[in-house]
């Protein structure tokens, strides 16, 4: 069997060009979907054309033309969806109910990757509101793709380093602390961080696997399953800088959620998830599920260390 021919819904976005380059770079005929919702965003559309020049094949379609997604959906073996469901961005996961209906009419498809690529929500029945609705959401698209007897992999890629190790996990800000820094708690529940590039590269190596089919697949590198403290030390080491450290009780940081606007308060609820409850490593990853780094060890994946070198 030759490699199975991609598209990526969302190829513009943070994780999805990612996954656009990582097809290509693996050799598969690759298609990005080229929605006309873009309107104007040039840098959209430099993207796309960008990924036209590396060899990708640009379909048009739109989540308000049905026929047009199913005629896309046509043209590929997998489907994968890369939309946005963070508040500080955009909010879209329900969209995907218009692919799902896509993908069971076309009828061809032997692979969907919906927009996962964060925290299980098949774990998070008990997330605090009101970010729970990007669980919900996602268990929504799940239960419509089994339902539609679509075959699946489900991603866990748990925290995009960009996001959690360039600013040590702290909250409203991308880049270092230069003096003090905020732990929740004692610091010491381990997080699961991960590069996004290996996020992508182990999300096509999936693709075409038999292992992974209509499983959930954890990406948690050993090396890079890590507390906030250890985070914290490997940063000081690696500049020689001694930070304050400053440590919030679970109360006071859930307490805080009443100053921010709905992103931050969905923000400060998965933080505490995440840094207090420790929902990305306080489970063996059992029956249904595979992780990353054990199916795919020919990929050297980028630990921790070595990712925070460009903020120094």
């Amino acid at each position: 069997m030759g490699k199975s021919k991609v598209l990526v819904v969302g190829g513009t976005g943070y994780i999805g060009r990612r996954i656009v380059k990582a097809s290509l770079a693996e050799g598969h005929e690759t298609y990005v979907l080229q929605r006309p919702e873009i309107g104007l965003d040039i840098d959209k559309l430099q993207i796309l054309l960008s990924f036209k020049k590396q060899g990708a094949h640009l379909i048009e379609g739109s989540f308000n033309d049905h026929k047009s997604l199913v005629d896309a959906v046509k043209q590929v073996d997998v489907v994968i969806c890369t939309m946005s469901g963070v508040h500080f961005r955009s909010h879209n996961i329900l969209l995907q109910l218009k692919l799902v209906e896509a993908i069971k009419e076309a009828g061809n498809v032997k692979r969907f990757l919906p927009s996962e690529f964060g925290m299980d929500p098949a774990r998070m029945g008990h997330a605090l509101e009101p970010g729970r609705v990007t669980f919900d959401e996602k268990m929504v698209v799940r239960k419509a793709i089994e339902e539609a007897n679509i075959p699946f992999t489900y991603v866990i890629a748990n925290c995009f380093a960009g996001y959690f190790v360039g600013n040590l996990s702290q909250l409203g800000r991308l880049t270092p602390p230069k003096d003090k820094v905020y732990l929740y708690g004692d610091g010491n529940v381990k997080v699961a961080f991960t590069d996004e590039e290996d996020v992508a590269t182990y999300t096509i190596k999936a693709i075409d696997d038999p292992t992974t089919l209509n499983k959930t697949l954890y990406i948690r590198p050993p090396h890079n399953i890590l507390t906030q403290s250890e985070l914290i030390q490997k940063w000081e080491t690696l500049t020689g800088n001694k930070l304050d450290k400053i440590s919030i009780s679970a109360d006071d940081f859930l307490a805080s959620m009443k100053g921010f606007d709905l992103a931050g308060q969905v923000g400060v609820g998965h933080f505490y998830h995440i840094f207090y409850e420790g929902c990305l490593t306080n489970f063996e990853i059992g029956e249904g599920s595979e992780e990353a780094s054990k199916l795919y060890p020919q990929v050297e994946y980028t630990r921790m260390d070595d990712y925070m070198k460009i903020y120094v």
